[in-house]
């Protein structure tokens, strides 16, 4: 499977490349964004003087990969497992149990989600602003709860595949066979 495509059918499979997509598009985005304004700091703190707002963009920035980056991990499977039970179960309990721990991850991530949408709504509320930037705080924030919004899709696409599909996914791009000795990644 290449990253133009999803083995997801329909209207799910076009869910699937947009959250990809957008995936992408935030942490190129960000870690160049990051890179471009920590040389330009270096830069201008060796021949003229320091960019007075570099820390505080880069403090946003880092919000953007870290929770763009959350849900990009979760659709390549790269978040921490604890598998010593999974591992020795059969096929088929192994399957549901897939879905379960997808489920309930998602229903986490989803309320993590709307815990952190109320937190920004909060923090606009009180109209605080960065000292350097000048910009409200909430513009900061509002990584947070898209991040937790895109890796709860991510588990429920990810429990969605394991009901229609025959395989094993622990995530929408990688497939465990019923079989431990041939893995395909």
């Amino acid at each position: 499977m290449t990253d133009d495509t999803s083995s997801l059918p329909g209207f799910l499979g076009t869910v699937d490349l947009a959250i990809a997509k957008l995936e992408a598009i935030m942490l190129a985005l960000g870690v160049l964004l990051m890179a471009l304004n920590t040389v330009a700091n270096v830069l201008g703190r060796v021949f003229w003087e320091s960019i007075y707002f570099s820390e505080e963009l880069n403090r946003i920035l880092i919000i953007l990969i870290t929770f763009a980056g959350i849900s990009y991990a979760a659709r390549h499977g790269r978040h921490i497992r604890m598998s010593a039970i999974y591992d020795t179960l059969p096929p088929w309990p192994r399957k549901l149990l897939t879905i379960f721990i997808s489920l309930v991850t998602a229903i986490f991530m989803l309320g993590l989600a709307w815990y952190a949408l109320q937190f920004l709504l909060t923090t606009m509320g009180r109209g605080r602003v960065l000292p350097a930037l000048q910009i409200p705080v909430w513009i900061t924030l509002c990584w947070v709860p898209l991040g937790f919004f895109l890796t709860g899709l991510q588990y429920v696409l990810t429990a969605i595949k394991n009901m229609i599909e025959p395989d094993i996914y622990l995530s929408t791009n990688v497939l465990e066979g019923y079989d431990n000795d041939e893995r395909e990644v």
